[in-house]
């Protein structure tokens, strides 16, 4: 194993610990601003994803290419479900006569 390979993977799981114990902790009033963050980080991942599946080469089929694009799909299911979510979320706090 390369020690690139290593150090990215040391990291993932870093930093896959650190986000669950994070979001384990948070209170339930604050879910919703907290996934409008994520939201907004998940928008840079795919902003990311784009910018590197652009640079390869169009006319080769190679494995970053399609985890390029593997990545530019499922960062934008998330942002778009994500914000779903967090609108259905607010509507919840709304009264009755103010969802018109």
């Amino acid at each position: 194993m390369t020690f690139d390979l290593e150090f990215g993977l040391y990291v993932f799981m870093l930093a896959a610990f650190l986000g669950f114990e994070l979001i384990r902790r948070v209170s339930p009033l604050l879910h919703t601003p907290l996934m409008s963050l994520t939201n907004a980080i998940s928008a840079i991942a795919v902003v990311g994803a784009i910018i590197l599946t652009g640079s390869q080469k169009p006319n080769v089929l190679s494995l970053p290419l399609v985890l390029g694009f593997i990545a530019v799909l499922a960062s934008t299911i998330n942002v778009v479900s994500g914000y779903l979510i967090t609108d259905r979320m607010l509507k919840m706090f709304k009264k009755r006569g103010d969802r018109k």
